[in-house]
């Protein structure tokens, strides 16, 4: 299948993007990240990948990190190309073999630490600065490059040179000459004094935002202006004794022209209890509150951010659907019409909260949703089937396959036939025991898909669409959107 090339650019050619087949489908723009530990993170401080990608994906725009190495953050891992002890001078020495790998649209350059101001380093750092540049243009002269003044730091005066450093990074970009290579003053608004780590050097969580913000700020100059841009509103739905704020991202009914209360949707994100976010959801919220409905997706607690168990995301759960139902008509839903949606272990926390006790017994608000939506939902921890030790030890408390009663809600089941954590038989009882008890389950199975069935990181297929149908002719069966 032949391909053409065009490309996205600010006054010239700056990002290239491809259009492949028929369908003409628009990859996503390709980011990498190159620098040393700022850039990479580490065990006691983060980076700016994952607020960056955050943000980007928030304001609507189609991008993939890519690179070498690899970070740990809420989504599992981002690619990117930080070294973290490394100089310019590695970096440099890295380029053609690493570029020449993976050859980003835009490559995202800060790096200036790991010398002493004693080695008069500048003049060998720009050198450098200029053989990367070089080297990335000789591979794709389309390439758009995005050079940071490098962030100053209190470890003196080993880092004393970084402000003669950014003076010469600064002149050294205005010398170019070239709309393709961009000067980024990542230096102005972060201060050290409040956004590092003890050590004064590398950025706490309040300074990787600030540098995910300036990146983006300056992506959005280079960047096709995206289709749609997410606005959710944020309500805190408890706050944990350490102080931590839980949040639901809410998405208004859009078509709202009476009084009248729209049904909604509610949706966790998967990601094995352990990692996960919950812009997940964030595409299909902004759908359905075009529809008529009003679309959260919730945040709880994770193994990789709070250090917890499944056991603190289902309590998460139920607490995240009492305030929804308890604040129905704030909100404007009706707290009858309240489905619960999500994928993978998402599905699981959807699915025990149609299972489990619905929280009524000690005169509490129910968190037991009217409808089930589950998208390759984990719904057997017992014994036989997936999840942590300790839930399997006490699975009675929380699988929904062995809580199925005639209170269970109707819900729809969706899983591909090579999921290699689900088996189809798991679904066909969840199915069938449904069934039993008087209430419908409607299974699908994806041929050919595995798990996920698709995933939101990824350009859309066939099968997402596929999805979306099925899912919106569930809802209008039971009255929730026309």
């Amino acid at each position: 299948m032949k391909k053409c090339i065009f490309y996205l650019c600010l006054l010239l050619a700056l990002v290239p993007a491809m259009m492949s087949g028929q369908n003409k489908q628009q990859k996503k723009i390709t980011i990498m990240g190159m620098g040393d530990s700022i850039t990479e993170g580490g065990n006691s401080f983060t980076c700016y990948l994952y607020p960056l990608w955050e943000k980007l994906y928030a304001a609507g725009y189609e991008t993939d990190f890519i690179g070498p190495r690899k970070s740990k953050n809420r989504l599992g891992t981002l690619d990117h190309c930080g070294f973290g002890g490394k100089t310019v001078e590695f970096l440099d020495s890295q380029t053609d073999s690493i570029y020449q790998k993976y050859p980003a649209d835009i490559v995202l350059l800060h790096a200036g630490n790991n010398h002493f101001v004693e080695q008069k380093p500048v003049a060998g750092m720009i050198a450098s600065y200029k053989s990367i540049i070089g080297k990335i243009k000789k591979i794709n002269p389309k390439a758009c490059i995005l050079i940071a003044k490098v962030i100053e730091s209190g470890k003196l005066p080993k880092y004393s040179y970084i402000p003669e450093l950014n003076k010469e990074i600064e002149d050294m970009v205005d010398s170019m000459n070239d709309r393709s290579v961009r000067l980024v003053d990542m230096a102005e608004k972060f201060d050290w004094t409040r956004h590092t780590i003890k050590d004064k050097v590398h950025p706490n969580a309040e300074g990787a935002d600030i540098m995910a913000s300036v990146w983006l700020e300056e992506l959005k100059k280079v960047l096709p202006k995206p289709k749609t841009e997410y606005k959710p509103e944020i309500a805190v739905y408890k706050v944990q004794p350490n102080g931590k704020e839980m949040k639901l991202h809410i998405f208004r009914n859009k078509k709202a022209k009476t009084d009248k209360p729209s049904a909604a949707i509610v949706y966790f994100f998967g990601g094995g209890w352990a990692n996960g976010t919950p812009l997940q959801f964030y595409r299909e919220c902004d759908y359905y509150s075009s529809k008529g409905m009003t679309a959260i997706t919730v945040d709880y607690r994770i193994r990789s951010i709070d250090g917890t168990s499944p056991f603190e995301s289902i309590e998460d759960a139920k607490d995240a659907m009492r305030w929804i139902r308890s604040h129905a008509s704030e909100l404007n839903i009706d707290p009858e019409r309240i489905a619960a949606g999500g994928a993978s272990a998402g599905g699981q926390l959807a699915a025990a909260l149609g299972t489990l006790k619905d929280g009524k017994e000690d005169g509490g608000v129910s968190y037991r949703p009217n409808l089930m939506l589950l998208y390759y939902p984990v719904v057997d921890n017992g014994p036989d089937g997936y999840g942590p030790k300790e839930m399997k030890e006490r699975y009675k408390d929380v699988s929904p396959l062995h809580n199925i009663d005639r209170e269970t809600p109707p819900s729809l089941f969706l899983i591909g036939d090579k999921d290699h954590l689900i088996p189809i038989s798991t679904a066909e009882a969840f199915r069938d025991k449904c069934e039993k008890n008087g209430t419908e389950c409607e299974l699908h199975v994806f041929k050919g898909c595995g798990h996920p069935i698709f995933s939101y990181r990824k350009p859309l297929d066939k099968v997402f669409y596929d999805v979306r149908r099925l899912t919106d002719n569930f809802l209008k069966k039971y009255g929730y959107m026309k």
